[in-house]
């Protein structure tokens, strides 16, 4: 807010609204950090949210027992493994893997401010391997991504479950968002995972709250489905 002023935050909030509810097919491309009215958006309200969500989603599938290292995939400003390591005791090592530069300064930010051991990568997802005795965790990261590569990626998730890693996945809870989440699920659950959508009353922080109702939004509700795979001994 040193360069922004609170309109121009709302109006970015809205413009990112707009874009996750009826142009999400233009996230792969990178629409949501153009402009510094979204990137201030993105930093300061949605990230926020989302880690209130993953948080939430952590407690609920009591994810945080023997998790010692986390590999955030499309990290973007660190939330999601942020929130999982901070669940655990003592909490685990983060790796973010991010290819937006902005996100990757913003998500060394969140790990510093945060406590968090953490470190960022500016590596391709597509031609990522994971290492071993890794959770992972890919929170509206996937959906963005080429059929090709999902598949890839959903071989690769069962694969390194099989072996003792847990997988996280998060995305949105409208079912049209994500049309190829049934044919992940069958196999997730398959494989001895489970599938859920979530719903979580929350209470937003004074700052959050009042730029919701500034924006015209309503985050009284937070909402996701999630695939979990704990990964077997």
């Amino acid at each position: 807010m040193a360069k922004l002023t609170f309109p121009e935050i709302r109006r970015g909030v809205q413009a990112l609204s707009s874009l996750y509810v009826e142009r999400r097919n233009q996230l792969g491309a990178g629409a949501a950090l153009t402009g510094a009215g979204k990137r201030a958006a993105f930093a300061m309200f949605y990230s926020p949210l989302h880690f209130l969500l993953v948080r939430e989603i952590v407690r609920s599938l009591d994810a945080a027992r023997s998790v010692r290292a986390i590999l955030d995939l499309g990290c973007g400003t660190g939330i999601a493994g942020a929130a999982w390591a901070l669940e655990t005791v003592p909490h685990a090592r983060v790796v973010g893997v991010e290819r937006n530069s902005w996100a990757a300064s913003e998500c060394r930010w969140t790990y510093e401010a945060l406590g968090i051991q953490g470190s960022v990568r500016a590596a391709n997802i597509e031609k990522l391997r994971i290492p071993p005795d890794t959770a992972v965790v890919a929170a509206f990261t996937i959906n963005e991504l080429d059929g090709p590569v999902r598949d890839r990626l959903l071989q690769e998730f069962l694969r390194k479950s099989s072996r003792g890693a847990p997988v996280l996945i998060i995305e949105p809870i409208a079912r049209r968002l994500v049309p190829w989440w049934d044919g992940w699920a069958s196999q997730w659950v398959g494989a001895g995972g489970r599938e859920d959508s979530w719903r979580f009353k929350v209470k937003l922080p004074e700052r959050l709250a009042l730029m919701d109702r500034a924006a015209g939004l309503d985050h009284k509700e937070l909402t996701a489905r999630s695939l979990w795979l704990p990964g077997r001994p």
